[in-house]
C-alpha cells in the first residue's frame, strides 16, 4: 500500500477549504455559469450566449478579491437577489465522497479542525444548513473575517490572529492552486491539492502540489 500523502504525527491542525473541496463545485459552477447567465439574458434580452461571455468577464475581474465571492456585492453589481436564487438552488449543494470520513478521522486524533473560506458568509450559511457539516469544526472563519482574500499571502499571517495554530505543523487542503501558492509563502508545511473540486469535469491534478481525487486517500488505512 502506498505511503499517506501527509505523515500525522507531524501536523497538529487542519485547515480545509469548502467549495471544490468538502463540497462539490458542480453547484457554484453551474450557479454562475448557467443560472445566473439565464436569468440575467432574461432581464437584458440578451441570448444566453451573449449573457455568459459578459458574465464571465465581469466575474474574472474580480477574481481573487473579496468581491469575487461577496453576494452583497453581486447582487448590487447585477441587479438580482443573489442569496435568495442560491437559497432556490440549495439542492444541488452535495458533500464530496469520505469528506464525513475524513473529518471524523481527523477529529478523532485530535487535531484542530478549521473551515477556512472565502465563501461569503450568505452562502457559508446556506452551506452549512444544508450539509450539517459545522459541527465537525473548531470554528470556521471566511476572508471576510480576515481581510484578504485566501490568494493573498498576508491571509495566513492574519489568520494566526484568529486561530492560534503553527504554519510548518498545519495542513492545508485546498483544490486552487493559487490559495497553495500563498500558503506555501506564508509558511505552511503540509499542503494537498484536490484535484477533482467538481463532479461533472475532469480531474486535473497539481504539478506542484500532491494531488487527492477523495480524501479517503488521506486515512490511515483507507487510502489508494
Amino acid at each position: 500500500m502506498a505511503a499517506l500523502p501527509v505523515d500525522w504525527n507531524e501536523v497538529d491542525t487542519v485547515l480545509l477549504d469548502m467549495d471544490g473541496t468538502l463540497l462539490d463545485r458542480h453547484f457554484d459552477d453551474y450557479f454562475w455559469e448557467t443560472h445566473v447567465p439565464e436569468i440575467y439574458a432574461r432581464i437584458h434580452n440578451l441570448s444566453l450566449l451573449d449573457s455568459r461571455k459578459l458574465l464571465l468577464a465581469r466575474y474574472r475581474g474580480h477574481e481573487g478579491t473579496l468581491d469575487w465571492t461577496d453576494l452583497d456585492f453581486w447582487s448590487e453589481q447585477l441587479g438580482l437577489d443573489i442569496p435568495q436564487l442560491k437559497a432556490k438552488m440549495e439542492h444541488l449543494i452535495a458533500v464530496h465522497p469520505y469528506v464525513i470520513d475524513f473529518l471524523d478521522f481527523v477529529r478523532g486524533a485530535g487535531k484542530g479542525v478549521y473551515l477556512v473560506t472565502n465563501a461569503h458568509s450568505k452562502t457559508l450559511h446556506i452551506k452549512m444548513r444544508k450539509t450539517e457539516l459545522g459541527p465537525y469544526f473548531h470554528r470556521v472563519v471566511c476572508s471576510q473575517e480576515v481581510g484578504v482574500a485566501k490568494e493573498d499571502p498576508r491571509f495566513w499571517e492574519y489568520l494566526r490572529r484568529i486561530i492560534d495554530y503553527v504554519p510548518e505543523r498545519t495542513m492545508l487542503a485546498d483544490d486552487t492552486e493559487a490559495v497553495l501558492d500563498s500558503a506555501r509563502v506564508g509558511g505552511l508545511g503540509h499542503l494537498i491539492h484536490v484535484a477533482r473540486p467538481s463532479s461533472t469535469a475532469p480531474e486535473r491534478s497539481s504539478d506542484r502540489f500532491v494531488s487527492i481525487r477523495y480524501f479517503s486517500q488521506l486515512i490511515p488505512g483507507q487510502h489508494g
